[in-house]
């Protein structure tokens, strides 16, 4: 694949993720019961919590993307875009949600895209065992995260929360394959300002 190639894929998957055209390749899961009515107080928390989740799948496009741009082993970058199309799955899945709990996405959604992905550009460049393990870190930081959410979506939500549980799983599978690839080990003050910026973007998405 020339360079040219490289950015303009990299372009469409930009696009695709800030217009909301991404489209899923796997089924969104189902609950196996249907969701009970909500009311508005769980509607607007169950919205509030899809949208940074929504957010994250923006960020992780964009971070999948970068690094892809920036390895040039052939089969790390194939496995950076197996993850980017699951992570797509994420994002049209939180997408369908959001518009059926009548909420939106973030309107900041422009800023957090370029900001994952210098951030991943910059890991690409630092060499593939530091950009595997800025992965490993990020997707353990992510399967937390979706963990508390599991906790503070309302019972009744159910569709919600079988989406919340596939992107947990598919996550910990993602930094297990990157910890198999040869991650290296982020250093402590690294994985400190990962988690400070994180909830930086997760509280302010919340609300905007």
């Amino acid at each position: 694949m020339s360079s040219l190639d490289a950015l303009l894929i990299a372009a469409d998957s930009s696009l695709r993720a800030l217009s909301g055209a991404s489209h899923a390749g796997r089924p969104c899961p189902v609950a196996k019961a249907p969701t009970p009515a909500l009311d508005d107080t769980q509607r607007r928390l169950s919205g509030a919590l899809m949208r940074v989740n929504h957010v994250g799948e923006v960020c992780a496009q964009a971070l999948y993307t970068a690094q892809a741009l920036a390895t040039r082993d052939d089969g790390l970058r194939r496995q950076f875009e197996h993850a980017a199309r699951e992570e797509t799955d994420h994002l049209a899945w939180t997408q369908q949600r959001l518009t059926e709990l009548g909420a939106r996405p973030s309107l900041l959604n422009p800023l957090w895209y370029a900001g994952a992905f210098s951030i991943g550009l910059l890991a690409g460049r630092r060499g593939d065992a530091v950009s595997l393990g800025f992965v490993v870190e990020t997707e353990r930081q992510v399967e937390q995260h979706l963990e508390r959410h599991l906790s503070r979506l309302p019972e009744a939500d159910l569709a919600s929360r079988v989406i919340v549980q596939q992107m947990k799983d598919d996550e910990a599978r993602h930094g297990a394959q990157a910890q198999a690839a040869g991650a290296a080990a982020l250093p402590g003050p690294v994985r400190w300002i990962m988690r400070a910026a994180a909830r930086v973007m997760t509280t302010t998405a919340h609300h905007i």
